[in-house]
């Protein structure tokens, strides 16, 4: 016992340092777990030990970030927070992080503005206040952002005016009193007009400026030149102003219409279709599809979505930058209950959501409970924000469990004993593994995991039990009835492996897909919630030896991860296997056939697929520690 508590305390100690930042001894190397996770978008990409590694992998895809795993604190980022637009039309390439980056860009453009998508409006505009004419033609370069700038390109020209567009009016020209004279004497063309029709008993006008000036009195009103048929003024209001989309008010002006939409609440100014300044906020929050609320800096809009299930964050162009949206529970067993095991199965992880150590055991059909769990690796893992789920089991002996089950005094014993320790523990729950039940003690069973269950559920935990897929057509006839159970327990997962096993009288896959597919359909006739329901998978292989005559001899289990290092070291050749899915190896050895099924990233991310296909809870990996760490980037990708 003093052995075991000192462990512990090393233990937390150690991961007490990680998070303090400081170097563990070495030795410690088992402890080596992941804190920080990059996302791309909120789609994540891989996990991280420590801040700058998660940074430094993250810079390599735009719009990524860093968050602890823990509590989801976002650390870093390189999303935009200034974007360039010009006629009020904006792409991806005219974000950037910095306003000196946009502003360098929108120098020497005309009709831009610079937005800071956490804030309101404008933090730079350069749209043209003054236009320029050579009599009532214009060039589309012709317009200004100062009155002097205008008045130097008309040095160019005689016969020219600029108007203040703001003002919608004359204000300077190079016209001689003795030209506007003549211009006056000439035949008038220039006719007011409204909504195309002349204005009744207006007169027509020779010089332009006196007819600019006319139509000014009139609200709506343009300049026709009646010789060329061309439109040469406008009074006509071009820029509408909406609050959340209802029409507010319309403007000559740009300038007129900003300012009156400031005094608004999620006001915008539009020309047309196209948006030139708002009010509304870039982010807003959405659970599922339905908006919630918007906001103007991502600090409030994640913090106000954390409070909603499956919500997200999402930009006004569309991009959803942050989600807790419905993801897939990863659970791993360890098949241990060594803390140094434990920890080193979990620090080749990304993603994991459940730890399941082999914590609790049956030992005796008197109740008596065999506890060699750690409280320390618990802590550690929360720090982690990974949930544990310790396992108990029954040894896989039947006589033992019919006696147990027929035991009400062992039972109650058993479940007080394993309930408190759960929850001294920490634990998020446990995890049921009672395998070998006698098919007569079936209503037993079912009972004693009802107890169980209600034990643990009082003390605010969780309960998931493991089903061996078997056969609809037999497993009425064995210790596990699966609507009931499916009733009591929160997660029922089934472990679609062993299709072949090590007393199989035929080699054959562990777990052939369609073969897990079927299970997986089973189960959900039975009447198993898909929410409550995990796809068990198998990290490892099994081999197959035949004889000369082709007589099945032996067979052992393989880790998934030395699959490669065996195929390549015995030059085993693989075809695709149409039953199984998989690729089926063989080798030849000292007179002896070799056969494997692969399992390999395809095939789990495969099994995944089903789960997603089926919209179950999660997968549960039988078990850690037989995979390679690369297996887990892409599931977590899958997540």
């Amino acid at each position: 016992m003093r052995t075991k508590i000192t462990a512990a305390i090393a233990l937390l100690l150690f991961f007490q340092s990680m998070l303090a930042g400081i170097t563990p001894a070495a030795g410690a190397a088992a402890g080596k777990m992941t804190m920080y996770r990059v996302y791309q978008n909120d789609k994540a990409l891989k996990e991280f030990q420590t801040e700058a590694q998660a940074v430094s992998y993250a810079r390599y895809y735009a719009y990524s970030h860093v968050e602890t795993i823990s509590g989801r604190s976002w650390v870093w980022d390189n999303f935009p927070r200034y974007k360039l637009y010009l006629n009020g039309i904006s792409s991806a390439k005219w974000e950037f992080r910095t306003y000196a980056q946009a502003l360098s860009a929108a120098k020497g453009l005309q009709n831009v503005h610079i937005r800071d998508l956490e804030s309101i409006g404008w933090v730079y505009q350069s749209y043209a206040k003054f236009r320029l004419y050579q009599g009532d033609r214009t060039l589309a370069g012709w317009s200004f952002l100062t009155l002097d700038a205008a008045k130097q390109e008309a040095k160019k020209w005689n016969n020219a005016h600029v108007i203040d567009l703001s003002l919608n009016s004359w204000v300077w020209d190079n016209l001689t009193a003795s030209q506007k004279k003549a211009q006056r004497a000439a035949k008038p063309v220039y006719q007011i007009i409204v909504d195309g029709q002349p204005v009744q008993d207006a007169k027509l006008y020779a010089f332009l400026q006196d007819a600019i000036a006319a139509a000014a009195k009139i609200s709506g009103s343009e300049v026709r030149n009646t010789a060329t048929g061309a439109t040469v003024h406008s009074n006509v209001p071009k820029y509408t102003v909406k609050q959340n989309n209802k029409y507010i008010g319309a403007f000559i002006g740009l300038d007129a219409a900003v300012q009156y939409a400031k005094k608004y609440a999620n006001s915008e100014v539009a020309a047309g279709d196209v948006t030139l300044w708002t009010s509304i906020p870039y982010l807003s929050v959405y659970q599922r599809d339905k908006k919630l609320k918007s906001f103007h800096t991502r600090g409030a809009a994640i913090n106000y979505a954390k409070y909603y299930a499956n919500s997200s964050v999402r930009h006004a162009d569309g991009r959803t930058i942050w989600s807790n949206a419905k993801s897939l529970v990863y659970l791993g067993w360890n098949g241990s209950a060594s803390s140094e095991t434990v920890v080193g199965h979990v620090a080749g992880t990304q993603g994991l959501t459940i730890d399941s150590p082999t914590w609790f055991e049956l030992s005796a059909a008197d109740g008596t409970i065999k506890d060699t769990s750690d409280p320390a690796v618990v802590a550690a893992f929360k720090e982690q924000g990974i949930q544990v789920m310790p396992l108990v089991h029954n040894q896989f002996d039947r006589k033992l469990t019919t006696a147990f089950l027929k035991n009400a005094e062992a039972q109650k014993q058993f479940i007080v004993k394993l309930a408190d320790r759960l929850k001294e523990l920490g634990a998020a729950g446990v995890n049921v593994d009672f395998e070998e039940v006698a098919g007569a003690d079936r209503a037993a069973f079912t009972a004693f995991v009802a107890s169980l269950a209600k034990a643990v559920h009082a003390k605010g935990l969780k309960l998931s039990i493991d089903l061996p897929r078997g056969s609809a057509s037999w497993n009425h006839l064995t210790a596990y009835d699966h609507a009931s159970l499916a009733s009591i327990a929160d997660t029922i997962v089934i472990m679609a492996y062993d299709e072949h096993w090590s007393g199989s009288g035929t080699p054959g896959s562990v777990s052939g897909l369609a073969w897990a597919e079927e299970g997986v359909r089973q189960f959900l006739d039975y009447g198993i919630p898909r929410s409550k329901l995990m796809l068990g998978i198998p990290f490892y292989v099994r081999e197959w030896k035949l004889d000369g005559t082709g007589k099945l001899v032996g067979n052992r289990a393989i880790y998934m991860k030395e699959v490669p290092k065996l195929v390549a070291e015995t030059n085993a050749k693989g075809v695709l296997d149409p039953v199984s899915g998989q690729m089926k190896y063989t080798y030849v050895k000292d007179g002896f056939t070799y056969l494997l099924w692969a399992e390999t990233e395809a095939t789990v991310k495969a099994r995944i697929q089903i789960a997603k296909k089926y919209d179950l809870a999660g997968v549960a990996a039988w078990r850690l520690g037989y995979e390679s760490a690369d297996l887990w980037t892409m599931m977590l990708r899958m997540k």
